[in-house]
């Protein structure tokens, strides 16, 4: 192992998503590989072990404490992929035992009892090298004497057959009360010749995981068979090593939960600090504003090292832009409240032009209720008020309808197509014919999508004309508006609020009067044009921001698997490189 290489480059793959999750497979990769701790030849050699395990089980044999053992399938394709060191030696799982490997019991529900003396232990309870203790299903005494249960000892080796991970494995502990093992954990009991610490790690190294994932089928229910368990190749090492690897890899396990540990720290500490810092943004204080935004573009390069902590500053971003602190108010801007006055005269020539139906009106703005103050010269609108707002009229079709098929001419998109929209509506669902429907209904490109069902208060902007069911709403805003970029950023901030207003029911969905009466807050139309420039510049900032991250985050991935691999290549291939 070149452990200096990996030493020197520590920093830089410390952070790497899955760092320490790949040291602790790589130190159990070097363990079986011998390649942890020196071999030293005056181990009495492994075969010696094999030798005495087997004169074992021929004695409870003879003895008719157990039946003799089936001889195994051939071995020609389940060779270990690597050689071992002098004094190793390789041998089939069910080699390690004078008992063979078992199941656990099959055990149905009519024959649990709440009030059962012994556990049966389950999948859950096994995790990758610990007893995780999570079941709490029991049997009686008596069930298990008349189902013959196979009651376990401290120290049994229990091996899942069942991912995730399949064959992962851990030594059962004292539990403090008898227990068995539900049918889907094979059951190993190792005497002294083997340590059962070092069968664990072994079952549990990405070699074996590698072998026992092969032997794995089963579609709706990926399983490993007894049968195939038994067969599993497990390198062998001297006794004394045995005990000396288990001893250095607990060393080097603790490492990596302090290492972990410091990590979590670290990134608990940049996560706090970041959401400290985008919370003075998304409720501002008027008074500390400006040093707040100032510390807060000083600290966030530092604090975001994630990809995913990309979409908080995004959220920031948007809040300050619909509550007038991403660009500075101009005096000249025409009021937002003149704009509203010219939307409604607009609105009134068209009803009485026939060229548009008359709206309900909506009642008075409650000052008093309003979310927070407004700048100067803003002013609070509702989507009725500043464009075409409702559903589209068609009725929702089932995906068997005959009205379903390639050819047709109207596009119709779903709530799913607006929730991957990330704001541009991009693909659609299906195609529809004109059976039953008109072109009245067909909503334009550029129109805002809102979904009220199924993924509530997701948005997108058509990029092209289309139907929609009942479950998405559509708005178009006035013409001097020129797009709906500024509302579509608006509802990705309001998405927290509009999703209370959602009952607690198994189909979520919020009526079309809350979003008829939801406040916008409404910038003058220059300001409007400025904002949507503003945002379009900072969120390309934050998409190259988080490639960045993204980018870095494969580059440290990729030295930790360079090294790695360095790490375990044989010696002269390493020389020659």
């Amino acid at each position: 192992m070149n452990a200096d290489r990996l030493l020197a480059h520590y920093e830089r793959i410390a952070d790497a998503p899955d760092a320490i999750a790949r040291l602790r497979r790589f130190i159990l990769d070097l363990a079986v590989r011998g390649k942890l701790v020196p071999q030293d030849a005056n181990d009495e050699p492994a075969s010696e072990l094999l030798k005495r395990i087997t004169k074992e089980k021929a004695r409870l044999v003879k003895a008719r404490e157990i039946r003799r053992p089936k001889e195994l399938s051939p071995l020609d394709d389940r060779e270990l992929a690597y050689a071992v060191p002098t004094g190793w030696t390789v041998a089939p799982l069910d080699a390690l035992s004078p008992r063979s490997l078992c199941d656990g019991d099959w055990i149905e529900t009519k024959d649990q009892s709440e009030d059962g003396g012994v556990r049966l232990i389950q999948l859950a309870d096994v995790g990758v090298g610990e007893f995780l203790n999570k079941s709490a299903r029991y049997i009686t005494e008596a069930t298990e004497v008349r189902l013959n249960c196979t009651r376990l000892a401290v120290g049994d080796v229990l091996i899942a057959r069942l991912p995730n991970p399949i064959g992962r494995a851990c030594i059962f502990p004292n539990i403090g009360q008898p227990a068995i093992t539900a049918v889907d954990v094979a059951i190993l009991r190792p005497d002294s010749n083997v340590s059962a610490e070092f069968l664990v790690l072994a079952m549990n190294a990405p070699p074996i995981s590698a072998q026992i994932e092969a032997y794995g089928k089963g579609a709706t229910r990926f399983r490993v068979s007894t049968g195939h368990l038994k067969t599993v190749q497990i390198p062998l090492p001297p006794l004394a090593e045995q005990h000396r690897i288990v001893a250095k890899v607990d060393e080097l396990m603790g490492l990596c939960d302090r290492l972990e540990a410091a990590r979590a720290g670290r990134e608990e500490t940049r996560d706090r600090l970041a959401a400290a810092s985008l919370a003075c943004l998304n409720a501002p204080d008027p008074e500390t504003f400006q040093a707040d935004a100032r510390f807060a573009l000083d600290a966030l390069p530092a604090l975001t090292t994630r990809p995913d902590q990309i979409k908080r500053l995004r959220q920031t971003i948007l809040n300050l832009a619909v509550r007038g602190k991403l660009v500075p108010q101009d005096a000249k801007d025409e009021p937002a409240s003149e704009l509203l006055k010219r939307i409604a005269k607009d609105k009134a020539r068209l009803v009485k032009e026939g060229k548009a139906k008359r709206q309900d009106a909506l009642a008075e703005i409650d000052l008093d209720q309003v979310p927070f103050d407004l700048p100067n010269g803003w002013a609070w609108g509702r989507f009725p008020e500043v464009g075409t707002f409702g559903r589209c009229k068609s009725k929702h079709r089932p995906r068997n309808d005959p009205a379903l098929f390639d050819g047709g001419e109207h596009l119709m998109i779903q709530t799913g197509d607006v929730a991957r929209s990330q704001g541009v509506i991009e693909t659609y669902t299906s195609k529809y014919n004109d059976f039953g429907l008109s072109q009245s209904f067909k909503w334009p490109k550029g129109t805002l999508c809102i979904t009220i069902a199924a993924n509530i208060a997701d948005s997108g902007i058509l990029s092209f004309d289309a139907c929609f069911p009942d479950s998405v709403v559509g708005f178009i805003p006035a013409s001097m508006f020129q797009n709906a970029r500024y509302f579509e950023y608006f509802v990705r901030t309001a998405k927290a609020n509009l999703l209370e207003f959602a009952p607690a029911t198994a189909q979520k969905n919020i009526n079309l009067e809350i979003l008829t009466q939801v406040l916008i807050p409404l910038p003058p139309l220059a300001e409007q044009h400025r904002i949507v420039a503003k945002v379009d510049a900072l969120m390309a900032l934050s998409d190259r921001l988080e490639a960045s991250l993204t980018a870095t985050a494969a580059t440290r991935r990729r030295l930790l698997d360079a090294l790695l691999a360095e790490a375990l290549a044989p010696v002269h291939q390493r020389n020659a490189a």
